[in-house]
């Protein structure tokens, strides 16, 4: 299972549309995830009608159209992999323990929200991925998203997508 990650896309408050290399990724996709901050409704519906399946929260600049018609935290199982998504996990300092703790069922958890690209490993286990923004690089070098392959039970492929400069 294809798996294309993206978070933060702020629209149309950072950016005008979705980069054209990540819209052209999303038929490719099986799922596509996003972790929040949307801010437009119209981004939604575009995902919704160009992505086989969606898996997606709210975020904190998300309003009461966006929260009505997204959870808070979702989840799934994909590849034999248990997946959470949600949009913010509190300071970096003590993120793995704190998600280990507060996600003891998941194998993945997807966040957004630092728009700041991470790929890490919690004591037991739970992969923790950010995705960062494909619209907003705030104080990073680019802007992102991720692509992975769920499939017998292991996430493999993970590769961190940089965008071109706006």
């Amino acid at each position: 299972m294809r798996l294309l990650l993206m978070s933060d896309t702020h629209l149309p408050k950072r950016a005008k549309a979705l980069p054209a290399p990540l819209l052209d990724e999303i038929p490719d996709a099986d799922l596509v995830v996003h972790a929040g901050d949307w801010v437009d409704a119209a981004t939604l519906d575009l995902l919704e009608s160009r992505s086989r399946r969606l898996l997606a929260v709210h975020g904190n600049n998300d309003g009461p159209e966006l929260r009505a018609r997204l959870p808070e935290i979702a989840r799934a199982e994909l590849g034999g992999l248990r997946f959470g998504v949600i949009h913010e996990t509190g300071p970096a300092q003590g993120r793995e323990a704190r998600c280990a703790a507060r996600f003891p069922d998941l194998d993945v958890l997807v966040f957004g929200h630092s728009h700041i690209p991470w790929d890490t490993t919690a004591p037991g286990g739970l992969r923790l991925l950010n995705p960062g923004s494909p619209t907003d690089r705030r104080r990073q070098p680019y802007c992102t998203y991720l692509t992975a392959t769920a499939a017998g039970g292991r996430l493999t492929d993970v590769v961190l997508h940089r965008l071109p400069p706006r």
